[in-house]
């Protein structure tokens, strides 16, 4: 989709897929919850027959989300586990994956282990922040999946290159950019082939639905975005009808939610950082830190640098529990990207599901926390968090 003479993506987070009806002038687009539609003879209807095949008001979230990526398509389902289970179901049994060995634990659990026991997949866990490591595996892989920036580690991934290494031996590119949304970074403009999300994160943006988006670039495969929209019929992962209303309201105030949580996150992180020592803290992990590894590299290819941060924490697993309950305005729950400010435990939580040997090697331990940046004032969320980690 070509990306000339067009607006910027916080005016299309509020067109795109939102035209008026044609019906009535409404400017915010009924809701079609009907299951079944009228056929004018046989062969003969007008664009639907059955709604897990086809859903106006999906169509239009589909049309936003495919805007938005500059994507040829965009599908959209009824979590972001199923989108990656359908995404892999593009792939023939016995295919080699190489993936990201720092990924959100459903992710981990589906490529590491339901994925070998039902088709036979061969996976290869490799850090894509390093291109050479990545490409000494990368001979013979079908598929690539990576995060960037990763959950929980924060790792940035340099999208060109991975792009570069996959075409160089053939492999399809996923890249799960939930933490960065499309408004921080447009994974298919450096050569990537698919963007996934997990539309409950920023997407959604108001802890409310649950969804998966999968966009595939017109530079993928020829016939992929044929075989991702195939799948997603066949196998009926549609998001309903009510959450695909859902999302596209949510996604007019996306750039506008993502601005804030990414300022607001850069300057809690610095906080942070000058305050390490005082609070206990022995490292801050955010991307906008010039002390990052990825640094230079999301600078490039990021418009911000997200609304994550990761810390590590002294005093042990006590001292860690206290924290995570202590703050008043940082929530201790599961998610990210919503408008109010969580504070999570991936050991525990997220990533429970990651073999505890795997944890140890890539340091997801009991010491790490993670923060995920709402739109609260920004003064009030570092005062939260000033209390907490003083007093815990």
């Amino acid at each position: 989709m070509s990306t000339k003479n067009r607006t910027s993506l916080a005016t299309r987070v509020i067109h795109a897929g939102h035209e008026p009806d044609p019906a009535t002038g409404a400017v915010v687009p009924p809701l079609y919850t009907a299951t079944t539609y009228v056929q004018d003879g046989i062969g003969k209807n007008r664009g639907y027959d059955y709604s897990r095949s086809g859903n106006p008001t999906r169509q239009r979230v589909e049309s936003c989300l495919a805007d938005l990526e500059n994507a040829e398509a965009a599908f959209v389902f009824p979590s972001g586990l199923s989108a990656a289970s359908t995404m892999l179901a593009t792939l023939k049994p016995g295919a080699k994956i190489v993936a990201h060995e720092d990924l959100y634990g459903g992710v981990y659990r589906l490529l590491a282990q339901v994925g070998p026991a039902m088709a036979g997949y061969d996976v290869e866990l490799v850090d894509f922040s390093d291109a050479e490591a990545l490409r000494a595996v990368a001979q013979g892989a079908n598929l690539m999946w990576f995060e960037t920036p990763s959950n929980p580690l924060l790792k940035i991934v340099d999208l060109q290159a991975v792009a570069q290494i996959a075409r160089d031996v053939g492999a399809v590119t996923v890249c799960d950019s939930t933490f960065a949304s499309p408004c921080g970074q447009l994974p298919l403009d450096h050569g990537v082939d698919v963007v996934m999300h997990s539309a409950t994160k920023f997407l959604g943006g108001h802890s409310d639905l649950l969804g998966g988006v999968l966009s595939v670039s017109e530079r993928a495969p020829e016939g992929l975005a044929g075989r991702v929209g195939y799948l997603q019929n066949a196998l009926g992962a549609v998001m309903s009808p009510s959450d695909c209303a859902l999302l596209l309201r949510s996604l007019r105030t996306l750039a506008l939610r993502v601005e804030r949580q990414a300022s607001s996150a850069a300057f809690i992180a610095e906080k942070l950082s000058q305050n390490a020592s005082a609070y206990g803290i022995s490292q801050v992990v955010y991307p906008g830190l010039e002390t990052h590894r990825g640094h230079a590299i999301a600078a490039q290819q990021m418009a911000n640098f997200g609304a994550l941060i990761s810390l590590r924490l002294e005093g042990g697993l006590d001292r860690v529990e206290r924290v995570l309950t202590s703050t008043r305005l940082f929530h201790f729950a599961v998610s990210l990207g919503s408008v109010e400010s969580l504070i999570q435990h991936p050991a525990s939580l997220t990533h429970a599901a990651v073999a505890e040997e795997h944890r140890e090697k890539i340091s997801i331990g009991d010491d790490l926390i993670r923060l995920s940046v709402g739109c609260e004032d920004p003064d009030d969320l570092v005062a939260d968090l000033d209390a907490a980690l003083r007093t815990a």
